[in-house]
């Protein structure tokens, strides 16, 4: 398979020497399919499944294995059924492992298609990777604003092979708002974004939360980006208190959140509503705050409760969170719906695709997409940008039920097919 590039080529070798880089050098790349009793058409795959970001990844192994099976007999396209090798590689959580890790992807074990998943830290890297090599990428799980501003991109102009499937800013702001809009607190919200790509495009001023959140009547109290990894959220907290917050949010990897609340406990202060994107969607991160774990909210892109059901196995959403219930003794977590659906989307571009051998053709089968996932629907012709298409958000709360916590979604007017399962409760 000859990959086209607009760019100088330079030989494999070199570039593997280079893997370091955070970008390697693209390179023309042959790989011949006329030996096997059936062709093989080759996924590549990248998570964080180590790392302060493993928590997203927490499903991948029941994921891939229900994948898989899915794909044991093969995939037709034109008429020749086709092998799939999926090939998996840990980012480590960090940004440079990922665009290593995608370029051996690449160059080394030469995949057709790559896919990635959980924060830009991870989908920016690898969609870098991908492009720069004219290689058909599919990735999810990262707002699309950090996805497609955090790589430059141009909203006139779009990206040549790299394809994201999310919800965005201006979706989880108003899921947000939703649910705080009948609680009756005083509108003085405390902002925490750290110093990365997710936390630089919660805050910004022009794309980020301060202009809707003013416009609604909140006063948003920021007192700037805080390192990741911090373990001193003390000025921070007194800042909020200094202003009278009732209202927590922002977007924090857990270990983050986990020392901001503690210290928030021990420093006096106590908000009414905390709504934090990324931190609270785990049951395994929550369940580890014990009783102070009761009322926490968050967005909810995926639930047992979405009224969805999967391309590839006909699953229902339910059925697929009950099956991982069953199968790992875990409760269920919302990415497994997307890294389900992830490979729902490879498997009808690689169906569909003209010409398996012709990566050109398959980006034109990505770009055509139009299809229900376990997640809701998936087509690249509705926007909001090109190469990107946003699937449906609400938002809930941690409640307790019996001995348990239950994630409730409490906010659903952005998608109201999606049902509610009670009412925004006070913390305290």
């Amino acid at each position: 398979m000859t990959r086209k590039t607009n760019h100088a080529s330079v030989t494999r070798r070199t570039v593997l020497t280079g893997l370091g880089a955070t970008i390697a050098a693209p390179a023309i790349l042959r790989h011949s399919r006329a030996y096997a009793a059936n062709p093989v058409i080759k996924i590549g795959h990248v998570s964080p499944r180590t790392g302060p970001i493993a928590a997203f990844t927490e499903a991948d192994d029941f994921v891939l294995a229900g994948i898989q099976k899915a794909f044991a007999g093969g995939l037709m396209n034109n008429g020749k059924t086709y092998d799939v090798e999926i090939i998996s590689k840990d980012s480590q959580s960090n940004p440079n492992r990922a665009s290593e890790v995608a370029a051996e992807l690449i160059l080394s074990d030469e995949v057709d298609l790559i896919v990635a998943a959980s924060t830009p830290e991870t989908t920016n890297p690898v969609a870098d990777q991908a492009e720069i090599n004219d290689v058909p990428c599919i990735t999810t799980d990262c707002p699309w604003q950090p996805y497609f501003f955090g790589r430059n991109g141009n909203p006139a102009e779009g990206f040549r092979s790299t394809y994201h499937f999310f919800w965005g800013l201006e979706d989880v702001i108003g899921a947000f708002l939703d649910m705080w809009s009948e609680s009756g607190v005083a509108k003085n919200v405390a902002g925490l974004f750290p110093n990365d790509a997710d936390g630089n495009a919660w805050g910004d001023p022009e794309l980020g939360l301060p202009k809707p959140l003013a416009a609604a009547g909140y006063n948003l109290v920021d007192p700037g980006r805080y390192q990741p990894l911090s373990d001193d959220f003390s000025s921070q907290i007194s800042a909020f208190k200094e202003a009278g917050c009732e209202i927590v949010t922002g977007n924090m990897i857990p270990p983050d959140f986990a020392n901001f609340w503690s210290q928030a406990a021990q420093q006096g202060f106590n908000p009414k509503i905390v709504t934090i994107g990324k931190a609270l969607l785990f049951p395994s991160v929550v369940n580890s705050f014990g009783e102070r774990a009761n009322g926490l909210s968050s967005e909810i892109w995926w639930s047992p409760n979405h009224p969805f059901s999967s391309s590839l196995t006909q699953a229902s959403a339910k059925d697929l969170a009950d099956s991982y219930v069953a199968d790992t003794g875990r409760a269920w977590t919302q990415p497994i719906g997307f890294k389900h659906a992830l490979f729902e989307v490879a498997a009808d571009v690689i169906t569909r695709a003209a010409d398996l051998d012709d990566p050109e053709a398959i980006v034109e089968a990505i770009a055509a997409t139009n299809l229900n996932t376990i997640v809701g629907p998936v087509d690249w012709s509705k926007g909001p940008v090109k190469n990107v298409t946003k699937t449906p958000l609400v938002a809930g709360q941690w409640q307790k039920q019996g001995d348990a916590l239950e994630l409730v979604i409490t906010a659903n007017k952005l998608a109201p097919e999606i049902p509610v399962g009670g009412e925004l409760q006070l913390i305290g």
